[in-house]
């Protein structure tokens, strides 16, 4: 695959914050071109910094020599103070900038200091707070709002999700949630925690705690993958269920489904089963901070061991047998299909082997004597006697 590119961004709302002083954030959703879908936090002098550096690299575009040459759009300089009002009120402005930039021609949309601008940080992973300070306070931009630009840049409609039971968080990124909360996916994250909104509420939560409001199976779901796909494992886990497996740092498996909550289908020698996808890497991949921020965390629970689960939907969501994974996995039957060549090449031995005795002629019955004249006139019928005569 050749270099990321943005193909969509999309703002979310934004935050007001407390530390290490009170300031805003704005949040916005960046699609890229591998179809991932990241969060991400900037505060509007960011933005302009960044507005003003991409005019110096492009003087034409940006109308510098000739203001009738300029499609870089204009985007205001940031006031003495801003407060919340004119943060609420710059929404719409930079909706446009975001949508008239990802447009522009490739040599700037794709620039390396538009796709650097974008990317994901560390903070924007786990944002700084404090305890002992209000936590951040969250706007997000009424849907209505956005049916003018929809037309125009169609913009990702976020889905709804149920939860099917009570989740207690564990840490601030989290997010609590009660049986029955409906909450909007931001984010759906391979290591099966969704970034979720509910109101003026944010954070991770499990995948397996959520379920689609239409259907209990998942329609983004890979099929699959029976060829099997090389992975290295990242960080020991112990298994704890029967169908998971249990691997150390450093084992090479082939990943056969991988699945959103997070648990992924995976093939050691022989045996399949379940293994975070967290602590999976693909084989020649480099490894990125990111990733190993990820690994640091637990593997997300798995829906088998929710308790008090209820779902909206008689009918379950399907389910693949272990052995089914590991019958119709390509290693299984190319090791089938070579034991029964194996046992055709020692049959065809065997009859090899007996074709000389089989070839040699069989011994022919031997012919009773021809009985007497005196025998037969004594114990034959009257026919028979007259025909000796």
């Amino acid at each position: 695959m050749g270099d990321a590119f943005i193909r969509h961004i999309e703002l979310l709302g934004y935050e007001k914050r407390f530390f290490p002083s009170q300031h805003y954030v704005y949040m916005f959703l960046v699609k890229w071109n591998d179809l991932s879908e990241k969060v991400i936090y900037r505060r509007f002098t960011e933005i302009y910094e960044f507005h003003k550096a991409l005019k110096e690299m492009f003087p034409i575009e940006s109308g510098d020599i000739n203001i009738e040459n300029r499609i870089i759009p204009h985007l205001p300089a940031p006031k003495w103070f801003d407060g919340q009002r004119s943060t609420e009120n710059r929404q719409g402005t930079l909706a446009e900038y975001c949508y008239a930039l990802v447009n522009l021609p490739h040599k700037i949309s794709r620039c390396q200091h538009v796709v650097s601008f974008f990317k994901v940080r560390r903070d924007d992973m786990n944002p700084v707070t404090d305890s002992q300070i209000k936590k951040p306070e969250v706007f997000l931009l009424p849907k209505d709002s956005k049916k003018n630009l929809t037309d125009i840049t169609g913009p990702i409609i976020l889905q709804t999700y149920r939860a099917i039971a009570d989740y207690e968080k564990s840490s601030t990124s989290e997010m609590g949630l009660k049986a029955g909360d409906m909450v909007d996916i931001v984010e759906k994250s391979e290591n099966g925690w969704w970034f979720c909104q509910l109101k003026n509420k944010r954070g991770w939560v499990p995948a397996a705690y959520l379920e689609p409001m239409d259907g209990p199976d998942e329609s983004e779901e890979q099929e699959p993958n029976y060829a099997g796909e090389l992975y290295v494992v990242q960080k020991s886990y112990t298994a704890v269920e029967e169908d998971e497996l249990t691997l150390k740092e450093g084992d090479t498996i082939e990943v056969i489904h991988k699945l959103l909550d997070g648990w992924w289908v995976i093939r050691k020698d022989e045996t399949t089963g379940y293994y975070p996808s967290m602590y999976l890497q693909k084989a020649g991949e480099v490894n990125t901070s990111v990733k190993s921020e990820l690994r640091n965390r637990s593997a997300p629970p798995r829906r088998s061991t929710i308790r008090n689960a209820k779902s909206i939907h008689k009918q379950g969501r399907k389910q693949i047998s272990q052995e089914t994974y590991r019958r119709n996995s390509k290693k299984y039957i190319q090791s089938r299909r070579n034991m029964q060549g194996n046992f055709q090449d020692k049959t065809s031995v065997i009859i090899e082997k007996n074709e000389p005795q089989e070839n040699k002629p069989k011994a022919q019955p031997a012919v009773p004597p021809r009985p007497s004249k005196d025998l037969i006139l004594n114990r034959c019928t009257e026919t028979t006697r007259k025909k000796i005569l």
